[in-house]
C-alpha cells in the first residue's frame, strides 16, 4: 500500500453466506483479511481506513423482552453478536480499534443498516408485503438507502484524520424520538401517523401497510454530526417519492440494481436463511 492515500474495506462474507459457507471462512474472510489489509496500511502510511461493518452486529441486542418498548439503537448499546457474522464483524472492529491505539491508524468504523436491493430473506415478509412497501417501512428504522450509505463513506474518509477512531451508525435519519417507543412496539402505524400528516393517504393510495410493531430504531446522529454527513434518503423523502408515483430510493441504487450473494440461485428466497 506505498502511495496509497485512504483504504475503504468494504468486502466480506455477509449474513446471506452464513448457511452456505463455514465458521472458518468467516474467519478467514472477516477477520485475518481485515488484519492482513490493516497491518499492509500501517506499512504504507496510510492516511485514513473505513471498515465496513453492520448494525447486525448489535445482536441479540437488538430485539427486546415481549412487552418492553422497541430498542434504541446507538453506539452506545453494547453488542451480542448472535451469529458467525455478528461475532467476525465486531472482531475486525476491535482490530481496527487495536491498530488505531497501537499504531496511530485514523480508521473510522461505519456500522450500516441495510441498503441491498434484494427481497427480504423473511418468508413472511415477502408473502404479506410487496418488496417496495416492506423496504419503505425500513427507512423508518433499520434501513439507508445506497447513496447515502456511499456518502456515508467518503464523509468518513475526509474526515479520519480529524478524529482518529470513531464507530458509527450509518442508518436513514428516524423522524422519532425515545418517547415514541412504546407506541413503536405496539402501533407503529398510530407513531407515524402523528408524525407524517399524509402517510396513511399516500400508503392507502399504494395499497400500503406498516408492519404491526417495530423492535428498534437505529439511530445515526452521532454520524451526522461527527461526519458531517447528512442522508437525503429519509422516510419523508421515501412518503414524497410514493406520493408522486416514483420509484423509491436513489438513482444510484436502481443503477447499481440487484446483485446478488451467490453464483447460485435458489427456489425459496433471495438466499438461504441459517
Amino acid at each position: 500500500m506505498e502511495s496509497i492515500d485512504a483504504v475503504l474495506h468494504t468486502a466480506s462474507l455477509h449474513k446471506p453466506h452464513v448457511a452456505t459457507h463455514s465458521k472458518q471462512q468467516f474467519v478467514e474472510t472477516n477477520i485475518s483479511g481485515t488484519l492482513n489489509l490493516l497491518e499492509e496500511a500501517v506499512r504504507g502510511n496510510v492516511a485514513a481506513f473505513v471498515f465496513t461493518s453492520t448494525t447486525s452486529a448489535f445482536g441479540a441486542a437488538l430485539t427486546p423482552p415481549p412487552g418492553e418498548p422497541a430498542a434504541w439503537v446507538d453506539e452506545t448499546i453494547r453488542s451480542v453478536p448472535k451469529n458467525i457474522y455478528g461475532v467476525t464483524k465486531t472482531s475486525a472492529e476491535d482490530l481496527c480499534e487495536l491498530f488505531h491505539r497501537r499504531y496511530a491508524l485514523n480508521c473510522i468504523i461505519l456500522r450500516t443498516s441495510r441498503f441491498f436491493p434484494e427481497e427480504d430473506d423473511s418468508k413472511e415478509i415477502r408473502q404479506v408485503y410487496e418488496d417496495e412497501n416492506a423496504k419503505a417501512n425500513e427507512f423508518l428504522f433499520r434501513r439507508v438507502d445506497l447513496e447515502d450509505a456511499a456518502s456515508a463513506h467518503l464523509a468518513a474518509l475526509e474526515r479520519a484524520a480529524g478524529l482518529g477512531f470513531g464507530r458509527y451508525i450509518v442508518s436513514a435519519t428516524t423522524p422519532f424520538s425515545r418517547d415514541h417507543l412504546p407506541m413503536l412496539r405496539d402501533n407503529p402505524d398510530a407513531a407515524v401517523a402523528e408524525l407524517f400528516d399524509d402517510y396513511q393517504e399516500i400508503y392507502r393510495t399504494r395499497g400500503f401497510r406498516m408492519f404491526p410493531t417495530l423492535d428498534r430504531v437505529y439511530v445515526s446522529a452521532r454520524a451526522e454530526t461527527d461526519l458531517q454527513w447528512s442522508p437525503r434518503f429519509t422516510f419523508k423523502r421515501i412518503l414524497a417519492q410514493l406520493a408522486a408515483a416514483q420509484s423509491i430510493g436513489s438513482d444510484l441504487a436502481r443503477a447499481v440494481g440487484v446483485k446478488g450473494y451467490h453464483t447460485e440461485t435458489f427456489s425459496d428466497g433471495p438466499y438461504p436463511v441459517d
